[in-house]
């Protein structure tokens, strides 16, 4: 939970996580996410060098299962290692594993090292497409309309 709480002061984001809550959609019989963690292996620093959270969608047009990568961290210190390559080659893994059509994220428009990083990857922008979101009060009062 602290490398999920990390990459939102990394992305000037409120954290609202508490274990409670990533323990009820991550780890109980009704999950709907899946991580991985990078262990530390050494005797000093962090348990956890990086974190990768995941689940899928389903592609209408492609009529397969999608990853989508909902976040992946590697904190500043830890970065160039090749942590964040092992992470998403093992999320690549996974999706050929599940036969998904693609592997899907996004990434914040000011983050360029990370941008730069994913197409070295292979990775393409999806600059036509716009993300939208509601958030609880909008999509409580449609549904309640």
């Amino acid at each position: 939970m602290d490398l999920c709480y990390q990459l939102s002061v990394y992305e000037k984001l409120e954290f609202k996580g508490t274990e409670e809550l990533y323990r009820k959609y991550g780890f109980s019989e009704d999950k709907i996410y899946d991580c991985m963690l990078v262990e530390n292996k050494g005797d000093i620093g962090p348990d956890y060098l990086a974190v990768a959270l995941f689940y899928y969608t389903f592609s209408t047009f492609e009529a397969k299962p999608t990853l989508w990568l909902e976040d992946i961290f590697v904190p500043e210190e830890y970065r160039g290692n090749g942590i964040g390559t092992a992470l998403l080659k093992k999320l690549c893994q996974i999706a050929v594993e599940k036969d998904c059509g693609r592997v899907e994220w996004t990434v914040i428009d000011w983050n360029e090292p990370s941008r730069q990083f994913y197409f070295s990857l292979g990775a393409k922008a999806m600059d036509e497409w716009t993300t939208f979101r509601m958030m609880p009060e909008a999509f409580k009062k449609l549904a309640e309309s």
